[in-house]
């Protein structure tokens, strides 16, 4: 049985699929690439993708070789997935519809476990972690790519400056408790939920996702598909004040840009690692 919540975010993630299959899942994999050397990806290995999206983390797997199965809560977004894979022709790729908080998988299955910007983002992160472990092998690795605290997002302050800049009243994201996003944005909190998980050798690695943007509307496109939260905050915007914004990012991007009029933002990420126990 579906309950509301649950319908709600897949409805969520569903309206917005197409839009984050065709402005942020390709700036994501960037990062992907990054978090997959940290891992010691290599071909043959067995993959599986938690709240995968379009295919971020899982492509860059699949086109190093890996047996990679991606799941995701949204039908479009295995769809959108599904569609990139075959583009490339990346037979070593499945897509499935599935709850990350309930894998509909045998225990000790994978060499690696992975979740980029997806996990963050559940209800019980706990519980998904607790899943990614359970189907991983023992002495293979689960890994989760997560935002760094909202102060050390470019994207994040230009964003929120611009709204505070047009908007009146707007303050910006809740701080207490912080949004679903940052709710791992502390590595020793991160650390506790792989520890939790029965994780050991749990390393947090810190990087930063760079994205390049070259006007406002770009940008625009790229926040407002990239989340549920960004629909919420610009939902009850007038035409007015959206184009208004738009204009405001487009000044801001430009006061930051290089000579070939393209400004990048830098954002902290953290890329945690743990192994699964062996048994004895």
């Amino acid at each position: 049985m579906v309950t509301q919540n649950h319908g709600q975010t897949l409805s969520a993630w569903n309206a917005i699929a197409t839009g984050y299959d065709k402005f942020v899942t390709q700036h994501n994999s960037e990062v992907a690439e990054t978090a997959l050397r940290h891992i010691g990806l290599v071909s043959e290995m067995s993959v599986l993708d938690v709240a995968s999206g379009s295919g971020a983390l899982s492509i860059p797997a699949a086109r190093l070789g890996a047996q990679v199965l991606a799941t995701d809560l949204s039908p479009t977004m295995i769809d959108l997935l599904t569609a990139r894979a075959r583009s490339e022709g990346l037979a070593n790729l499945e897509g499935r519809v599935m709850d990350g908080q309930a894998l509909e998988l045998y225990d000790d299955r994978f060499d690696i476990a992975a979740s980029q910007y997806g996990v963050m983002l559940f209800p019980d992160l706990p519980r998904g972690l607790r899943e990614m472990t359970r189907v991983t092998k023992p002495g293979g690795k689960v890994m989760l790519v997560v935002f760094g605290p909202p102060p050390t997002l470019d994207f994040l302050v230009t964003f929120t400056g611009a709204m505070k800049a047009v908007v009146p009243g707007f303050s910006g994201l809740p701080t207490d408790p912080p949004p679903l996003p940052f709710q791992a944005s502390n590595p020793d909190v991160l650390r506790r939920h792989f520890a939790d998980a029965g994780l050991t050798d749990i390393q947090v690695e810190r990087d930063a996702a760079v994205y390049r943007f070259q006007t406002g509307e770009q940008f625009w496109n790229w926040v407002t598909n990239s989340n549920p939260i960004a629909v919420m905050m610009i939902a009850d915007l007038t035409d007015e004040q959206r184009s208004s914004v738009i204009q405001r990012l487009d000044a801001m991007l430009r006061e930051r840009a290089d000579e070939n009029g393209v400004a990048t933002l830098s954002n902290e990420v953290h890329i945690c690692i743990g192994t699964k126990p062996v048994r004895h």
